[in-house]
């Protein structure tokens, strides 16, 4: 099992990853309220306001997860979130997502969110890999996990029915030793 009780703040050049505050509130329900975060993430239930303000206000004392709030440096907000979970014992790995709200799109603070927490975990853990699930309509993202490193591993056909249509769902992995050669190349 992997400890991920110590929470850190990772600083880039354009966003800061750190613990949910309080403050934080607010700036989250917008993002997860957000028409385009609703459709990328295939959430189709609607929002339990008081469940969700449980849910991030525990997140700092989470031991097998990291969630992180992403805060946009210029604005000084949270404008998204990159979590680490789902351990898998026997691949030695964890699931990454991320996700940017309204006011954090298409400046590049995603790649670099998405940069900032890879490093960190891979640095600061002995995860073996890094996987993730990407909706077949979500082609911005998937260009960004490509830069990062992520590979395609498989497809889960139909995973999503959005308007009446199947969506295919589509797995990447970083593993170890290619996050490495990426990074000592860049």
């Amino acid at each position: 099992m992997v400890d991920l009780r110590h929470k850190p703040v990772v600083e880039g050049e354009k966003v800061i990853l750190r613990p949910f505050e309080e403050k934080d509130i607010p700036y989250i329900m917008e993002c997860l309220e957000d028409p385009e975060v609703l459709k990328l993430t295939g959430s189709t239930s609607e929002l339990d306001k008081e469940a969700t303000l449980k849910w991030y206000r525990t997140r700092n004392d989470q031991t097998d997860r990291l969630d992180l709030a992403i805060v946009d440096k210029a604005q000084n907000h949270l404008v998204g979130e990159a979590v680490v979970n789902l351990y898998d014992e026997e691949a030695n790995s964890m699931n990454f997502r991320i996700l940017i709200g309204p006011k954090g799109r298409d400046r590049g603070l995603g790649t670099e969110a998405t940069r900032l927490i890879v490093d960190y975990i891979f640095d600061n853990t002995d995860l073996d890999q890094l996987t993730l699930s990407v909706y077949a309509f979500n082609p911005r993202a998937r260009k960004v996990y490509e830069k990062i490193g992520f590979v395609f591993e498989s497809i889960d056909e139909n995973d999503l029915e959005y308007e009446g249509e199947g969506i295919d769902s589509i797995n990447m992995v970083l593993k170890r030793e290619d996050w490495r050669n990426k990074k000592e190349h860049r």
